[in-house]
């Protein structure tokens, strides 16, 4: 079932060239999706288009066939897609619980954050220990791990991740991947950019970004 469309979508910086030109491609819930291409080919702002930190300059973002530039930008970050940024984006004075509980209080879930935070973090492989330590005491991948959960918390249906494993070894690399493939499985639209083969490997469909072209490809 398709959740996200972009329809023949363009984005322009004011007094440059197109970064993106007329672009159009459709993600299903259960699937992993990976976009590829080389540097300057538009892979960030794309995903920041569908996550609505920037509105396109032509075309349509759909999410279940709605128009997101009509809807609230932090309602839709906060209730139907999730984002996993490069560089986490967590609170390093707090620990990994109370990362997860703010982000669950900013977006309005009054019931039992506490332990559905605990739930999560316990899902993509912290312990007790670990997910009351903080951040600065913290590994990259369970820094990694904990910005996963706090995107879980809201329960979007759609997690866009930009180099979700770009700051990771090998091996941490994996349990990320295992973590995004178990999410698929249980229904969610995963969608990453990435640099790196060996992830793009892993997911369902890629779709390569060439910067100046007016479509992407399939591959």
């Amino acid at each position: 079932m398709e959740i996200l469309q972009l329809q023949d979508v363009s984005y322009t910086y004011t007094g440059k060239t197109n970064v993106i030109e007329h672009v159009s491609l459709s993600f299903e819930q259960g699937k992993i999706y990976a976009i590829v291409g080389k540097s300057g080919a538009g892979k960030t702002t794309l995903l920041s288009m569908m996550s609505l930190l920037t509105k396109p300059s032509s075309g349509k973002i759909l999410y279940d066939a709605k128009d997101i530039t009509d809807m609230d930008p932090y309602h839709y970050r906060s209730q139907y897609v999730g984002v996993i940024f490069q560089n986490y984006n967590l609170l390093m004075h707090l620990t990994a619980l109370e990362n997860v509980v703010l982000s669950m209080e900013i977006a309005g879930k009054k019931e039992n954050r506490k332990m559905i935070a605990r739930e999560l973090l316990e899902k993509v492989g912290l312990d007790e220990e670990e997910m009351n330590r903080r951040i600065l005491k913290l590994s990259g991948g369970q820094q990694q791990r904990v910005a996963i959960a706090r995107c879980l918390s809201y329960e979007p249906k759609v997690i866009l991740a930009d180099e979700p494993t770009g700051n990771l070894d090998m091996e941490t690399q994996a349990e990320i991947l295992e973590i995004f493939k178990s999410l698929a499985k249980e229904g969610h639209c995963i969608i990453m950019v990435t640099h790196s083969k060996e992830v793009a490997a892993c997911a369902d469909e890629i779709y390569e970004l060439k910067r100046m072209k007016k479509s992407t490809k399939k591959i």
